[in-house]
């Protein structure tokens, strides 16, 4: 291993890449401390240490903004609009058939659908950017336990104060999009991934180290070495895959003989990966924002529906949320599954180049069989979210830590799966230059 990275070091190309990939992200880490325009950065710290551990609507998008977003940092919407845009328009290709026909028309029409990606990702920055301040200057922004100084954390209120808060939260939103496309170009590749990977791995700290306040030596390490077993788990599955075998059929093209190899479809335990957790969060946050809403502003009684939903909806401490969690997680699976692993399509191309699955027939039976599989094996893979979804609620039942809890949920998916994919990258550029890669 140590020579793997001597190894590393003298590659003087590699070396680069990492150094180039290293200073973009301090950059990054750097952007999430910068306050915003009329930001009051001591009001903002002050209602940082008063707030309520169940920040609740807003731990997602904490989470994948490293914690810049409570702290109203020029960096506060991260990279959660590049991920929703990135998301939108995977699905529009079910629904709008140019969207498919560029995907199919390969470097060409994937660049226009970037460039798509990119476009959505501003106009969601601003809807996301002018909503953070709506919900700052309303003093809702740390929970409803947070003191009432938080509703004065802006300290302009001025139209021409909150247009200039929009456009600086919206360009930085495009600033991140721009530097993880510079490491996917001039890094060690995964640009966008290695940054969600460095907001969420700066929040692991913080996270300990409250665990640690609060309950005591001990149930900290237990944590950690429950959090090293599950991470052990989580590797597992994620590099767990049912293997279908395909065998080409020999083709004469010319004087050239083609095909009559073997190979295999692999389709993962997770092919989901950590979308379904992001569906299902953010469909349980909108009633709860809904109801934030329609909170009276006069201190009376709110309706009885909107107490419903602040009691169910809001925190993960409660069985409703967290069956309701599962369930969603577990449908979204299946749902984003069905999306994008189309097994007419593969079943085609198969049958195209003379592929097939020993023992089926090519066409329709190869189609039902691989669906046969997919749904299968999607079961699993399916539970297995749900129940690491589930950790950081359970987490916060039992022994009060945050929803941002470090081993479980999304984070630790993103952690894992990152990780993984960025040690495959440099072992494959490692094997380029030495034959003799990171891993063994």
């Amino acid at each position: 291993m140590f020579r793997a990275v001597a190894r590393i070091m003298r590659t003087p190309d590699l070396r680069k890449k990492i150094g180039f990939t290293l200073a973009i992200i301090a950059l990054f880490r750097l952007g999430s401390y910068i306050p915003a325009p009329f930001v009051d950065y001591a009001s903002v710290q002050t209602c940082l240490a008063s707030a309520s551990s169940q920040q609740g609507l807003y731990d997602l998008i904490n989470l994948f903004s490293g914690g810049a977003l409570l702290k109203l940092s020029v960096f506060a919407l991260g990279i959660m609009p590049y991920i929703t845009s990135s998301i939108i328009v995977q699905l529009l290709r079910v629904v709008i058939p140019h969207f498919d026909a560029l995907y199919k028309e390969g470097q060409s029409g994937q660049a226009k659908l970037t460039q798509y990606t990119r476009y959505l990702t501003i106009a969601l920055g601003v809807l996301q950017s002018t909503t953070l301040i709506t919900v700052a200057r309303s003093g809702a922004l740390f929970g409803t336990n947070a003191s009432t100084s938080c509703s004065s954390i802006i300290s302009n209120d001025s139209w021409y104060a909150i247009m200039l808060m929009v456009v600086t939260l919206t360009a930085g939103t495009g600033l991140i999009m721009w530097m993880g496309e510079l490491v996917t170009e001039r890094g060690i590749g995964n640009g966008m991934s290695l940054l969600i990977f460095t907001s969420i791995a700066a929040q692991f700290p913080s996270a300990l180290w409250a665990i640690e306040q609060s309950n005591g030596f001990e149930l900290f390490l237990f944590v950690i070495l429950v959090g090293l077993v599950i991470m052990m788990a989580v590797v597992f599955v994620e590099q767990s895959q049912r293997r279908i075998p395909v065998q080409y059929a020999k083709r004469m093209v010319g004087r050239r003989t083609y095909g009559g190899n073997n190979t295999y479809i692999p389709i993962k335990v997770n092919m989901a990966g950590v979308v379904p957790v992001i569906f299902a969060s953010s469909l349980l946050y909108l009633p709860a924002l809904v109801a934030q809403f329609n909170q009276p502003s006069d201190g009376t009684e709110p309706a009885a529906w909107v107490t419903w939903i602040q009691n169910n909806l809001t925190s993960g401490d409660n069985w409703f949320y967290m069956v309701l969690y599962f369930l969603l997680i577990v449908g979204f699976t299946y749902f984003y599954v069905a999306i994008t692993f189309n097994p007419e399509e593969v079943a085609d191309n198969m049958k195209k180049y003379g592929g097939f699955i020993p023992g089926i027939r090519a066409g329709r039976p190869t189609a039902e069989y691989l669906d046969y599989v997919l749904t299968r094996v999607t079961l699993p893979g399916s539970l297995y979210l749900g129940l690491i979804a589930l950790i950081p609620l359970a987490a916060l039942a039992f022994f009060g830590a945050n929803q941002n809890f470090p081993f479980g949920g999304a984070s630790i998916l993103i952690i894992v799966g990152v990780g993984l994919e960025t040690v495959k990258q440099i072992d494959s550029q490692l094997q380029q230059r030495h034959y003799e890669g990171l891993l063994r």
